[in-house]
């Protein structure tokens, strides 16, 4: 049975329009995200009945029978030992910062690829302890999964992740997450627990309405997508398989259309075990030498958005944060 904790569901919200004014004029604000699960994922070493079927390239047809499924493992493991270099390879030549989903268990099983992230700049955000479904976990189960992978993550790093995705969390887990930060001794700067924008934006959080504006807090929300998520190669209906042109060119679309609107973002979710094949990784490495060859383009990581939206538009409950900050110069 789901538990639902009635005080901290969050209110839904049918109305945007908001324009976040990125940083030297830019139009377009780029959030490429890789989303690291390998080693993470269900396995029956692990002690699950099942080797992962979910996202790896025979799809579907590769079934989900009981036991150990080697093929399948061995997708997983190509996406830490091979694809994981060939995608931070090409992120460097451009000199670019990608966000990191990272699941505690995948990067502790990989540690020189954890410290090469953090060496290289990326963001080290949090996906989980394990890349599995926690629907069930009841309250306190919940708040102590946040806080552990908060803490591998730290171990692993020797960086404090200040923002979050989970995407397999209860429908509690996305307002713990201030609360759980906080008594980590962290600080939490946004959650990507949502996919109904093109821009960031701040919500009230329903138990600070007893407290002075002053004293609240409220939660940055930075949005993401799954229709220009690379998993869609493994899903249906998707890009197909092998053909990375239909990705490449789906890419280009979204691009095309947020930054003809402005004031936009773009996000682009990554796995290594998907986008990390050759064949793949071609295709989105033509996609980046297309946008950095377009002006007011500002390629960044998740971190650095919720910096500037913290900024330009300081949290103000009941949406009054939507009214920049007047910069004034001294007298």
């Amino acid at each position: 049975m789901v538990h639902v904790e009635e005080s901290l569901q969050l209110p839904r919200d049918f109305e945007g329009d908001f324009d976040p004014q990125w940083p030297n004029g830019a139009r377009i604000a780029v959030s490429f995200i890789l989303n690291y699960e390998e080693g993470g994922e269900r396995n029956v070493l692990d002690g699950d009945p099942i080797s992962e079927p979910y996202l790896w390239e025979k799809g579907a047809s590769g079934g989900g029978r009981e036991g150990r499924h080697v093929n399948g493992e061995q997708d997983f493991e190509y996406g830490s030992r091979a694809a994981s270099w060939r995608l931070m390879r090409l992120f460097k030549h451009f000199g670019w910062q990608f966000t990191t989903y990272a699941v505690g268990v995948a990067l502790q099983r990989n540690p020189t690829f954890a410290r090469a992230l953090v060496r290289d700049g990326h963001e080290i955000a949090c996906h989980g302890v394990r890349w599995l479904d926690i629907w069930e976990y009841g309250l306190e189960e919940d708040k102590a999964y946040i806080a552990e992978n908060i803490r591998m993550l730290h171990e692993v790093t020797g960086e404090m992740p200040v923002g979050a995705y989970f995407g397999r969390g209860t429908p509690n887990t996305r307002s713990l997450f201030p609360e759980v930060w906080k008594k980590m001794g962290g600080e939490f700067l946004w959650s990507s627990e949502c996919y109904n924008d093109d821009v960031p934006y701040w919500i009230d959080l329903p138990w600070e309405k007893t407290l002075p504006e002053s004293e609240r807090e409220g939660m940055l929300m930075i949005p993401y997508n799954y229709d220009c998520n690379d998993g869609k190669f493994h899903m249906s209906p998707g890009f197909g398989s092998s053909v990375a042109e239909t990705y490449e060119q789906y890419l280009k679309n979204t691009f095309d259309c947020l930054y003809r609107e402005g004031g936009k973002m773009m996000n682009i979710p990554l796995h290594t075990r998907i986008t990390g094949k050759p064949g793949r990784s071609e295709a989105l490495r033509k996609f980046m030498q297309y946008i950095s060859e377009k002006p007011g383009v500002w390629v960044t990581t998740r971190r650095d958005i919720a910096k500037h939206m913290r900024a330009k538009f300081p949290y103000k409950p009941e949406g009054k944060w939507m009214t920049p900050e007047v910069e004034t110069k001294p007298e």
